[in-house]
């Protein structure tokens, strides 16, 4: 295929390359950069699904989207789809979020004929699965986003744990080629809507009283361990025997609700803690507890749930593992505990219950300093930052 030499301009034209669309953090960190570029003035646009629930997302917050349809085999239909948007938009910058998506968007990327630059985030603490990506997917691009200075150790080191009881965490083997192309790059989070609040509507809707103080997990709770839900409930038996004003409560959605309500009887923890209706508005959520508790047990690249409580001014207590101390250095409000330890995650939930009502100011201070440097607009200036770097004179 003929080479087609790309006009000068001012601004870069960028892809964002997203074949799934169907929720999770990896699809809203792509929507957020997406909206922060074209906030900027900066040509962007999303490639995807057209039916699937984040496409929607995407047109309510009127970035420019570029639908798909089927991949077809081996993604085949997908990959001539992408690389005639590549040449029809004279796109410059083709960036993929997914790993399902490596290979596709490389190969796009060729078969356009446009050489664009290509540029591949991981937003997961482990290398890719496969063999072949972990050998040549350095060599195909431009730049590689790690979203934590975890992930990059991960990508270029490696990081072993054979004792791990999580099967996953065990062996996370490194990639192979240049890894001065490996960039660390942290994400954003919403801190138009991710703000102080008055909540006590939310709070009264769920049952909880003025006295009461809300620790609560979010997140999905998933088999076969979820986010560490079950040791959230292990640690809130030993705290509500000493703290009756302690409540607990489980965020989310996912495949142990009737595992973790059976726990919550047999700790003895009924009308203390319970499974809270699934719920849309998060920012009125984390504004509607009183300390976030994050006992992840998996791996965790970076845990911007962290950032979002910290930005509705809510300490946070939360394992010390992967790049969650990164996240938690953000706003430094809280306590770090060993992974998988239900003693040291009652203390520091016990710590938290006894201290005094956190002030309107105090919150609105922690909250400032989150957004400053991790709204969604900083987080696009840096990624910006990043495609800029990779310029070149047009090729032909």
């Amino acid at each position: 295929m003929t080479t087609i030499a790309v006009p000068p301009i001012a601004s870069l034209r960028v892809l964002q390359f997203n074949s799934l669309l169907t929720g999770g953090g990896t699809d809203d960190q792509c929507i957020k950069l997406a909206q922060g570029l074209h906030r900027a003035g900066e040509p962007v646009w999303i490639a995807g699904p057209g039916e699937r629930e984040f496409a929607h997302v995407i047109r309510e917050r009127k970035i420019p989207f570029l639908p798909t349809s089927q991949e077809g085999p081996l993604k085949i239909q997908l990959i001539w789809q992408a690389a005639r948007l590549i040449r029809r938009h004279q796109i410059q910058i083709v960036h993929s979020h997914h790993g399902r998506d490596i290979w596709p968007a490389i190969l796009a990327a060729r078969l356009s004929g446009m050489r664009p630059y290509l540029v591949l985030t991981r937003h997961m603490a482990k290398s890719p699965a496969s063999w072949p990506s972990r050998h040549f997917m350095l060599g195909q691009c431009d730049a590689l986003v790690a979203v934590s200075e975890f992930t990059a150790r991960v990508l270029r080191e490696g990081v072993y744990e054979p004792d791990s009881p999580e099967v996953e965490r065990r062996a996370r083997p490194p990639l192979q080629g240049d890894y001065s192309k490996i960039q660390v790059i942290h994400g954003g989070i919403d801190t138009e809507r991710f703000r102080p609040l008055d909540a006590s509507a939310l709070r009264a809707e769920w049952g909880l009283h003025p006295a009461d103080f809300a620790f609560a997990v979010a997140g999905g709770y998933d088999l076969p361990r979820g986010k560490g839900q079950r040791e959230f409930l292990l640690a809130a038996a030993r705290v509500h025997k000493h703290w009756p004003q302690a409540r607990f409560l489980i965020l989310g959605r996912g495949s142990m609700a009737e595992i973790l309500r059976a726990d919550i009887e047999r700790l003895g923890l009924a009308g203390k803690a319970w499974l809270t209706p699934y719920c849309h508005d998060m920012p009125m959520a984390m504004n509607a507890i009183d300390c976030l508790v994050h006992p992840q047990v998996g791996t965790e690249a970076f845990g911007l749930v962290l950032l979002e409580a910290f930005a509705c001014g809510r300490p946070v207590i939360a394992s010390a593992l992967d790049g969650i101390p990164e996240a938690f250095a953000v706003g430094n409000f809280g306590k770090l505990v060993e992974p998988e330890s239900v003693e040291g995650l009652a203390d520091a939930m016990a710590e938290w219950v006894a201290r005094p009502r956190i002030s309107d100011s105090a919150r609105i201070a922690v909250g400032h300093r989150v957004a400053a440097e991790y709204s969604v607009d900083a987080f696009a200036r840096r990624v910006l930052g990043l495609y800029n770097g990779l310029r070149r004179p047009a090729r032909s």
